[in-house]
């Protein structure tokens, strides 16, 4: 059965704790939290204070999804803050291997991001140590975009890679997803769907969770 995955980047900042609350009673299974420093992409959204706020809402695991350059530097924040998992993108880690360790020593699942553009052949020296794969459907920085059909083809390249390397990896797909297109998705091999205004938009956000476990 598929992992769902809401993104709190969608929510409504506002009322952060009752978005909060409304996910920890829904049929969610993570908590998927986007950190974006305004130099690795476009945009900024928030640190390890606010993900230490919203652990405090929830015991279902933090997904926290680094879109930031050296996040060597920050990892240990993260892991206090209350991440489960720690995703670094390999665009971002000129020694990756190095930050995969870190976050691995530190007590966290660690998990590695794909953009749109990077090949999954990138992962094969790393594919047995990793515990997730977040892979880019949309170019990260910003929530709303639509999903790009590519991303079918590689979420196939990459179930084969981990089917054939006996890697424990999950691939996450990040960016776009909709009732629409999650079946198709799945199909090619995902196995965690992150969704932000798919669930945050909608008028009846549990609802749509539940729509999304259900395929």
């Amino acid at each position: 059965m598929s992992i769902i995955a809401p993104s709190l980047l969608s929510a409504n900042f506002l009322r952060l704790e009752e978005d909060c609350k409304m996910l920890h009673e829904s049929e969610a299974d993570w908590f998927h939290l986007d950190v974006m420093d305004g130099r690795f992409v476009p945009n900024i959204s928030f640190g390890p204070m606010i993900i230490e706020f919203i652990r405090k809402t929830t015991n279902k695991l933090c997904d926290v999804h680094l879109m930031i350059l050296e996040p060597e530097k920050y990892a240990e924040a993260f892991k206090k803050a209350g991440a489960d998992i720690l995703t670094v993108h390999i665009e971002a880690c000129p020694h990756l291997h190095r930050n995969i360790q870190q976050i691995k020593t530190l007590g966290m699942q660690a998990g590695v991001a794909l953009n749109p553009h990077t090949p999954v052949s990138l992962l094969k020296d790393v594919i047995a140590d990793i515990d997730l794969v977040c892979m880019m459907s949309v170019n990260p920085g910003f929530g709303g975009q639509s999903f790009i059909l590519n991303t079918i083809q590689k979420i196939r390249e990459l179930r084969s890679m981990i089917d054939s390397t006996a890697s424990n990896a999950k691939i996450e797909i990040d960016g776009g997803v909709t009732l629409e297109n999650a079946k198709s998705i799945l199909d090619a091999g995902a196995d965690v769907l992150v969704a932000g205004n798919t669930v945050f938009k909608s008028a009846d956000p549990k609802n749509i969770i539940s729509l999304l476990k259900k395929l």
